[in-house]
């Protein structure tokens, strides 16, 4: 191969380089899954704590909507510590991500950012509201199913404008979510695996492969 060859090849990559910067957003660090999926354990591991170790859907499901009307220190309960996780995973996620845009020269916010997080935000605001809708009529068994089910199709649907990594992440997801479905006694268990350790694994393979 000649030099000239070599300095064509050489343009191309790096049109090749600037036209996916532009299109995609490629900044998500493998910090933040790993991140993620630890406040997720750390929350299930409370979660667990509360209940005494029954964390069979059933029993919760029963806890939380008895006849004589719903459980409101358990509901509240619930409620705070899926608020705790979802904001601490939130803010790590923003703090690595912003770390690694600026260590790449990059724009956190940007058009193709804008574009990630509409196409992730709608199934995941649609699964949202469907599992508030799910609890409001009594049937939490269902919930766990649901969450990683729309989590898992919000992955896909945002992979177009991210890293194609994530579109394994959201089937895997979509995977347990549907075992979850089968084995609803089980949910809390699959929920720890898909927002626990999945997350942990797929950003730790995600750091190795593009950050060091």
């Amino acid at each position: 191969m000649t030099q000239e060859q070599r300095d064509h090849l050489q343009d191309l990559s790096e049109i090749r380089n600037l036209m996916q910067r532009s299109s995609r957003f490629i900044s998500l660090s493998g910090l933040s899954g790993i991140s993620v999926g630890i406040c997720a354990l750390i929350g299930a591991a409370v979660a667990y704590w509360f209940v005494d170790g029954n964390v069979n859907e059933y029993y919760v499901a029963g806890q939380l909507f008895s006849r004589g009307g719903a459980n409101y220190p358990l509901l509240t309960f619930i409620a705070i510590d899926g608020a705790l996780i979802l904001f601490s995973a939130i803010a790590f996620g923003i703090f690595f991500t912003t770390r690694k845009a600026r260590k790449d020269g990059l724009k956190v916010w940007d058009l193709s950012s804008q574009r990630l997080l509409i196409n992730l935000a709608i199934p995941l605001v649609a699964g949202g509201l469907l599992c508030l809708i799910m609890l409001y009529h009594g049937t939490i068994g269902y919930v766990p199913p649901m969450t990683l089910l729309f989590y898992g199709m919000a992955l896909i649907n945002a992979s177009k404008y991210t890293l194609n990594d994530i579109r394994y992440l959201g089937l895997l997801e979509i995977l347990l979510g549907l075992l979850s479905a089968v084995f609803l006694g089980y949910g809390f268990y699959f929920w720890v695996l898909g927002f626990g350790i999945l997350h942990i694994v797929y950003g730790t393979v995600m750091y190795f492969k593009y950050e060091r």
